[in-house]
């Protein structure tokens, strides 16, 4: 172990946000103080089906460090903005499709894990020692915001999300893990949050809970829409269908209501989370015939380095689905029709649901054609639901 002069710690911040990070703090390698809660909401089951959080190894990783990378030593935890402004018509234009202002552009992980990764190559030489480091985005058994905290980035919010009171919460947070021993800075203590509850109000789905009796703010991962529309892999529960609206990948709701976003945040201006065109409020009729177009291997081509290919083709073809069938209109038959023809049952189920939204005697044909020639039990009971048998 090498200890470092304090100076040192500044420099590293300041290389930081020369790298184009919003903000840099540097942090303890302690144990977390949020670990019980973490283990605590994992036994809740409000982790939903992403079974790589409950895994034991995991958790036990989340804990300490030093499983990530022996003889830590600091921890530089940096915040990188993406927030982009809505095109014209968005959100509130029901044939328009919604996606997250994190998912428009490029993916940050490949885009923070390289700024991070050249950071670490700099501090390696400015030091002129065999550093050892490692990244994380996102990516690894990490409390990243339990970090960002420690950091003095921000707070936790009602809504879940690190807050910085200057900043508002649209950024991603990179953690670099560092062998050096540097002085860390004042963690983020106060809750500015206050009596304010707007995110609490604005979910349209429930899925935010307040703080709990400790004062850690709970989320129901399962009602949320970016856990429906991102993390699910099968049927979206009916109740909570309607309560999606148009936003066919992740949800910006409970940030695009708080006070410290609505005031503070400003345009990225890191060129990579540039939004893509297609991803930018598309019609949702153009989006859904063009992901009907694709294959399974087509649909990772076309959207190569884009957030979106989490949810998979019939990912998103069901969330399309979905929105379609909430905007309601009959122009959205002919694309539905194809919808109900997928080789996807998970497609054809919430397809046949978004005819059935729709309701029209032309929808209703399409659905009692189908019903004669399926075989999954699935779309089956979906059809029958929508024809009202």
């Amino acid at each position: 172990m090498t200890t470092i002069q304090p100076a040192l710690a500044d420099e590293l911040r300041e290389q930081a946000l020369r790298m184009g990070f919003s903000l840099a703090g540097i942090a303890r390698p302690d144990a977390s103080a949020h670990i019980s809660f973490y283990r605590d909401w994992i036994e809740e089951g409000r982790h939903g089906e992403m079974a790589y959080l409950s895994r034991p190894d995991s958790v036990s990783r989340r804990a300490d460090l030093d499983t990530a990378l022996e003889n830590v030593r600091s921890v530089l935890v940096v915040a990188h903005e993406y927030f982009v402004e809505d095109p014209i018509g968005v959100p509130m234009d029901p044939s328009r499709a919604v996606i997250a202002r994190y998912a428009r552009g490029d993916d940050y992980h490949d885009v923070i894990k390289e700024k991070l990764t050249a950071l670490a190559q700099w501090l390696g030489e400015r030091t002129d020692r065999d550093l050892s480091a490692r990244a994380y985005v996102d990516t690894g058994p990490i409390l990243e915001r339990d970090l960002a905290q420690r950091a003095g980035l921000g707070w936790f919010g009602k809504n879940t999300m690190l807050i910085n009171p200057k900043r508002g919460s649209y950024f991603f947070v990179g953690v670099l893990l560092l062998d050096v021993e540097l002085p860390p800075d004042e963690p983020f203590v106060e809750d500015r949050c206050g009596t304010c509850h707007a995110c609490l109000d604005a979910c349209p789905t429930g899925a935010l809970l307040g703080r709990d009796e400790t004062g850690a703010p709970t989320i129901d991962a399962p009602r949320c829409i970016s856990y429906l529309t991102i993390e699910l892999r099968g049927v979206i529960p009916r109740e909570l269908r309607p309560l999606i609206g148009n936003r066919v990948y992740g949800c910006d709701i409970c940030q695009e209501v708080c006070p410290f976003t609505l005031k503070f945040s400003e345009v990225t201006g890191e060129p990579a989370y540039s939004p893509r065109t297609e991803l930018d409020g598309p019609p949702l009729i153009e989006l859904g015939e063009r992901l009907l177009s694709l294959s399974g291997k087509g649909f990772l081509r076309e959207f190569a380095a884009s957030p979106v290919t989490r949810a998979g083709r019939k990912g998103m073809l069901r969330n399309v689905c979905v929105a379609l069938g909430n905007w309601g209109s009959e122009e959205a038959i002919p694309t539905l029709a194809s919808a109900l023809a997928d080789a996807a049952p998970l497609v054809r189920g919430h397809a046949a649901w978004a005819l059935g939204q729709v309701g029209s005697s032309a929808a209703l044909e399409v659905l009692s054609s189908r019903f004669e020639e399926e075989s999954d039990l699935f779309v089956l009971e979906e059809i029958g639901l929508a024809l009202g048998k």
